[in-house]
């Protein structure tokens, strides 16, 4: 196909050809007869289709000759070879076509990635004449046009890209575009709704583009009602230009300034206020006037210019606070950028204090996060932050551990970080940490968990597990928090430790003995809370260490986790039978404390009988089977239900196949053990389900 208004032609000629084909080996000769001539005909024309869309009928006064080809001279056999050869001749031909558009869409990328946004549609378009059916071409093509404020033709490429692909993602992605800068909005969400029932997996994509449909008919609208109330003489709508004018008269002291915005923000209170700003060029105005940038570059620090940066920081507040179109122009301004982040250590502490106000406005909502993320130094302003938090005044690290809370849970922002980490996060960090006292105390649970909050980053997680400061910082706080009774950090910091050694690293295997140890003396507490995050962490910590295995059994770990199995939650169940689990894995003195404090394992059959959790079950079976190695110990449980309990596991269908293999372990070390255990199996026509286990043993 050459054309791309071949392509309809061309699946009718394909459903004529079937016909015939179906016709010629027909048992009625005049059927076959009918169906060669057919034939003849359809293999002299088809290679000169009718291309133009223009009647230039003419009367061919030297008719063609007649086909050679007669029914008596040909038969149905070598007509289907004709068709074989025309076929693989296309084929050849379509290979041919492929390899050239292949290579002018490559082009047309190259040009499309230096911005050269002419040259890569004629690359495109130079391509789809060689290849009108080739998909990637037409979307690529749409994404160039976009650019060129094309959107009309780029709706049209998409069409066309759905034509030969109906589940084209990108085809839906540019439309969707191009409809919202027509401000045709139902279209373009339309097209992102399309997506998610094409691929459900995208929906948060699609959600992103919905929310940029909401916004931009949110703008439009806001910018229509502010123009009407300014065409009808609305005594604010009036009063927003007019001060503007003021402000940008040169050359007056700050104090003349301060006064203006102090005015102007009583004047932008409200949408219709806010967007008129914007429409006047507020920004550039503010922005570009020489005593304003004087005074936010700090090139004059007098207490006038000090008061009129506060003033520039609380007109911007309040002008962006609720307006997504304010927040994305506000960050355009370079002079904003470099302030924001440089007043948040200001000496001022009302500079710092609006300052931080802004940026927490900006950390509050998703879009505007990643606004702010996109514009600011990401390095600059958590190092920045950090320095606030390690000097608390006038109670401003609150809110600096708010902003780094609320930035971290955008994925860039953690990503932006991951190379600068140890200077801007770690360092600082560990600092506040090794000082602990009663002036920030208080700040450190807030800030853990903001730490924390990055760690979810797999990157960062790697890079804290591994740092040896932070480590020896973890220590320093759980001694000074037990000496001095500084019982909020614990609960965070437990928490942190729990996520970090999840995570195998030589480091916390150097560390781990001086943390069990501290964690052996938190387990005598009576806050539940901590006790459960210290099993945890000793759940986690434990299998790092064979050093640390044996010094927790030494401090009575196994009893203390019997004890917590009895009459515990959910949570603490799962850590307290991991811990068990691995003890009872390495020491042989681990096993016989655990039969001596249960003789009948009587704990291990309840969490058999009664877990609804795979991972509490298969740590039960698996510490069963380490404790079956003692001897006498199978003995002690005839007469319980625990081939039953055993068997159920083997037998079920969990989706953790490791709770199979565990329990089929044990029952396999239960029955060798004491064979009177056999009995029961057979009774319960257990020898099978066992046999069907061995794959997963094995």
């Amino acid at each position: 196909m050459e054309k791309l208004e071949d392509f309809e032609s061309f699946l009718k000629n394909v459903d004529k050809i079937s016909e015939l084909v179906k016709d010629l080996k027909s048992s009625d000769v005049k059927i076959q007869e009918k169906a060669m001539e057919e034939a003849d005909c359809y293999i002299a024309t088809m290679d000169e289709p009718c291309r133009t869309k223009v009647n230039k009928t003419s009367i061919n006064t030297n008719p063609p000759l007649q086909p050679s080809i007669s029914p008596q001279n040909e038969s149905p056999e070598s007509f289907m070879k004709i068709m074989e050869r025309d076929a693989e001749d296309r084929r050849k031909k379509r290979i041919v076509k492929e390899k050239k558009a292949t290579a002018l869409k490559d082009k047309g990328n190259k040009a499309y990635a230096q911005e050269d946004y002419e040259t890569a549609v004629k690359y495109y378009s130079d391509g789809l004449d060689e290849l009108r059916d080739m998909q990637p071409l037409y979307t690529n093509r749409a994404q160039a046009y976009i650019k060129l404020g094309k959107y009309k033709e780029a709706i049209s490429d998409c069409e066309w890209a759905l034509r030969c692909n109906e589940r084209c993602i990108k085809a839906y992605v540019h439309m969707g575009k191009a409809y919202m800068k027509l401000k045709n909005y139902n279209e373009s969400r339309h097209c992102f709704e399309k997506i998610v029932e094409i691929e459900p997996g995208r929906e948060t994509m699609a959600k992103e583009y919905l929310t940029q449909v909401d916004l931009e008919e949110e703008r439009e609208n806001q910018e229509m009602n502010a123009w009407q109330e300014f065409d009808k003489g609305e005594a604010k709508a009036r009063t927003v230009p007019q001060l503007l004018e003021k402000l940008s008269r040169p050359g007056q002291m700050p104090l003349f300034y301060c006064g203006g915005l102090e005015i102007l923000l009583q004047a932008v209170t409200g949408c219709t206020g806010q967007t008129l700003f914007r429409l006047n060029n507020g920004f550039s105005i503010i922005s570009s006037n020489d005593m304003v940038r004087s005074c936010l570059l700090q090139k004059t620090k007098d207490p006038d210019s000090q008061e009129l940066c506060v003033s520039v920081l609380k007109l911007w507040r309040v002008i962006c606070c609720g307006n997504d179109e304010n927040q994305k122009m506000l960050m355009k301004c370079p002079v904003t950028r470099q302030a924001t982040i440089h007043f948040v250590t200001s000496e001022h502490v009302a500079v710092q204090k609006e300052c931080l106000a802004l940026l927490l406005m900006y950390s509050q909502t998703p879009h505007s996060r990643r606004s702010a993320i996109d514009s600011l130094n990401v390095h600059m302003l958590v190092r920045n932050l950090m320095v606030c938090i390690s000097q608390p005044k006038q109670q401003q690290e609150n809110t600096a551990v708010n902003i780094l809370e609320n930035f971290a849970a955008e994925n860039k922002f953690c990503i932006l970080l991951r190379n600068v980490l140890t200077d801007s996060v770690i360092v600082p960090f560990t600092t506040i940490l090794r000082n602990i006292s009663k002036s920030n105390h208080h700040i450190l649970p807030s800030l853990i968990l903001a730490i924390g909050c990055l760690a979810r980053d797999d990157v960062i997680r790697h890079k804290l597990a591994n740092d040896p400061d932070c480590w020896k910082a973890f220590l320093v706080v759980f001694r000074q928090c037990s000496a001095h009774e500084y019982k909020e950090p614990l609960y965070p910091m437990l928490g942190l430790i729990i996520n970090l050694s999840t995570m195998t690293s030589p480091v916390i295997e150097e560390h781990a003995v001086s943390l069990c140890d501290c964690c052996l003396g938190l387990l005598r507490g009576s806050d539940g809370g901590v006790v459960t995050r210290v099993t945890g962490v000793l759940s986690t910590i434990l299998p790092q260490s064979s050093e640390a295995v044996q010094h927790v059994i030494q401090g009575d770990v196994v009893r203390t986790m019997c004890r917590m199995l009895k009459n515990t939650g959910q949570t603490a169940t799962k850590y307290a039978i991991k811990t068990l689990t691995v003890c009872t894995a390495a020491s042989h003195l681990a096993r016989e404390e655990l039969v001596k404090f249960d003789k009948k394992l009587s704990i291990l059959r309840h969490l058999l009988g009664s877990s609804c959790d795979e991972t509490v079950s298969g740590n039960a079976a698996l510490c069963l089977a380490h404790c079956l190695e003692l001897e006498g110990t199978a003995s002690n449980l005839l007469g319980t239900d625990i081939v039953l309990l055993l068997l159920r596991h083997a037998a079920g269908d969990a989706k953790k196949t490791a709770v199979q293999r565990n329990a089929a372990i044990a029952l396999g070390k239960l029955c060798r053990s004491e064979p009177r255990h056999l009995n029961k199996l057979r009774e319960l026509h257990g020898i099978e389900i066992l046999h069907s286990c061995m794959k997963l043993i094995t």
